[in-house]
Formats: structure tokens, C-alpha cells, sequence
């Protein structure tokens, strides 16, 4: 019997144990480095400044996105193998910029309102709250009018501006900012006249 509670003592002391201060402070270490990524996943991307021109390039993340986009679509074309048609020349246009509380979107057109270009924050990579920021808004035009002006030769937008979300007044100095002239604003954001009877209000 007196074995028995010899290894039954042995046992508690062995439970009772303080654990090494290493194995403690690991678990510490890991709740810091995850608090630091969530912070990291909340920074919008860089600072969106009015004086930000043309002359800086795409980010990386951005350009690789843009590539396999490009590759995917080159696949497509030659499954289905269209006619070539012969290449026109764009040099006034439309700029129409819907910019929701939730993403920022932009389309060039032709004259008739053929569209030549367009681009929206989802397509160039950006997630969440990201798309609908004024930095979004000026990577999203660069995009659209690096393309109007390589394929067609756009040099003047009339802007046709809807929303009113944050990327609007982004989106428009990014057009002059490219090299596109702006010939006219026209804010085309629809506006109710009491047309609508309004809901009742809440019970609570």
C-alpha cells in the first residue's frame, strides 16, 4: 500500500509541476504576430495623393493580375478564331465613372457609346472595403485609358459622372492626369422628386 501512494504522490507533484517559462510565453508570441497581420490586411494601400501622375507605374500585385487576365483572354480568341477587323482611330470619346459606396467602375466609349475600355476595382485585384477607395479609382482609370489610348487613340472625354462614392473626384483627376483632356463634367446621379411614398415608421 505504501508503494502505491509513494507513486500517487509522485504523480500530483508531477501535475503540479510549474510549466517553463518558454512554453508560456510561445502562445503570447503568437496572438502578437496574428494581431500584427490583421492590421497589416486593414491598411488600404498607399496613401492616394492629387499629385499622383501618370509617370508612375502599376504595382506588381496589380500587373501580374492584368498578365493572366491578358493570357486567359488570348486562349478564348484563338479557340474561337474571329475575323480581323481592321483598326480605327478614337480621338473623342466619353468617360462614364459610377462610383458606388461599394466599388468604383469606369467605361470609355466612342461618340455613338460603343464602349473601347473599361475597368472596375475587382477586376484590378482589389478586395472588400479596398474597391471602393479613391486610390482604387486611380489605378482602375490608368488601366482603362492606358488601353483606350493604345487601341484606338483616345485624346478627349466628356465624364459622366454617377455615384457618390469616394472614387469619383479620383477618377476624374486621373483621366487629365493620363493625358486625357476633359472637355466636360456632367454629374448624371439620379435624384428622387418625392416621387416614392416613404415606408412607415418602425414600432418598437
Amino acid at each position: 500500500m505504501s508503494e502505491e501512494k509513494n507513486l500517487k504522490l509522485e504523480e500530483e507533484n508531477a501535475a503540479i509541476a510549474p510549466v517553463s517559462t518558454d512554453a508560456s510565453v510561445a502562445p503570447v508570441q503568437a496572438k502578437a504576430a496574428v494581431a500584427e497581420d490583421a492590421d497589416d490586411d486593414r491598411d488600404e494601400g498607399p496613401a492616394f495623393s492629387l499629385d499622383s501622375g501618370a509617370d508612375e507605374e502599376l504595382p506588381e500585385e496589380i500587373k501580374q493580375k492584368l498578365e493572366k487576365n491578358k493570357q486567359a483572354r488570348a486562349k478564348k480568341k484563338l479557340v474561337k478564331k474571329r475575323k480581323k477587323r481592321a483598326a480605327r482611330t478614337v480621338k473623342v470619346g466619353n468617360a462614364y465613372i459610377n462610383a458606388t459606396y461599394n466599388n468604383t467602375m469606369v467605361t470609355l466609349a466612342d461618340a455613338n457609346g460603343d464602349v473601347i475600355s473599361w475597368a472596375s476595382a475587382g477586376m484590378a485585384g482589389f478586395k472588400g472595403a479596398k474597391k471602393a477607395t479613391p486610390y482604387a479609382a486611380q489605378i482602375i482609370t490608368k488601366i482603362a485609358v492606358q488601353k483606350a489610348k493604345e487601341e484606338y487613340g483616345l485624346q478627349e472625354v466628356s465624364v459622366f459622372v454617377s455615384g457618390v462614392g469616394t472614387g469619383r473626384e479620383a477618377a476624374i483627376r486621373a483621366l487629365n492626369a493620363n493625358g486625357l483632356e476633359v472637355s466636360a463634367i456632367k454629374d448624371t446621379t439620379p435624384v428622387p422628386h418625392n416621387g416614392c411614398r416613404p415606408k412607415k415608421p418602425r414600432r418598437v
